[in-house]
């Protein structure tokens, strides 16, 4: 949406019946399909009132990543079950980025084996699974038991957390780095790093395009950052909570 006039002073929060809700003023903040914007934990509602209160004389949504998330968990405009969530983020392995890979120039294929072969090694390991990697244009033949480990695992996840799961790896390309940088393997950087490694090496060979380049960068990181924030806060870990109430 474009950006709009802020219209409020304050904003707070409060604990109704559903949840935690977000006060623009004394108006209560509401979905696009007019739902009452209702949040599962405190930590998360904070975060939100957060984003309303760092916009400025007008209100960028496009910048407001966590309350676009919210606002998909509550509105659900795709009408998608919980199953049909996980087996969406799942089919992600049969195109992971990081499986693909290339044997022309030797220079990439080299960094891709440097970079890429650690953190399949550590999903394997931390899942007991094979994935493997394929220069076919047809990718790599994932078992099916290496889908259903990842099915159940995801099905440890609530609804909410699930959308969070589901946006990184939309954003990464890959279930992969996504589970990585969720479960704090790797950083937000590492992650958006390895997920552009083949047009981090043309910046490097041909140079970069003025402002285009840094701009595609920032914004995939501050994506990548909110939707893995968001899972946090949706598992409800104490641990989480406890630190942002604390900062």
């Amino acid at each position: 949406p474009p950006e709009r006039k802020r219209f409020y002073q304050n904003v707070s929060i409060s604990q109704g019946e559903g949840g935690f809700e977000i006060n623009l003023d004394h108006r209560k903040l509401k979905t696009p399909q007019a739902k009452l914007f209702t949040v599962p934990s405190e930590a998360l509602a904070i975060a939100v009132a957060t984003e309303w209160d760092s916009q400025k004389d007008t209100i960028k949504f496009y910048t407001m990543h966590l309350t676009t998330l919210c606002n998909t968990a509550l509105d659900n405009p795709t009408q998608r079950n919980k199953v049909q969530l996980i087996c969406a983020a799942v089919k992600f392995l049969e195109t992971d980025t990081i499986c693909y890979r290339v044997e022309e120039p030797p220079a990439l294929a080299e960094l891709q084996k440097n970079e890429w072969d650690p953190i399949v090694a550590w999903a394997e390991n931390r899942y007991n699974v094979a994935i493997g990697s394929s220069t076919s244009i047809t990718g790599p033949n994932i078992p099916a038991s290496t889908k259903d480990t990842f099915i159940s695992h995801l099905a440890s996840y609530n609804m909410w957390a699930l959308q969070g799961i589901e946006y990184v790896i939309t954003q990464l390309k890959s279930l992969i780095l996504s589970m990585g940088l969720i479960d704090r393997h790797i950083t937000v950087e590492k992650a958006v790093l390895l997920s552009r490694l083949e047009e981090e090496y043309q910046i490097q060979r041909w140079g970069s395009v003025e402002w285009a380049h840094d701009y595609d960068l920032c914004e995939l990181r501050a994506r990548a950052a909110a939707g893995t924030l968001f899972v946090h806060l949706c598992s409800e870990s104490s641990t989480v909570k406890h630190k942002l109430l604390q900062d």
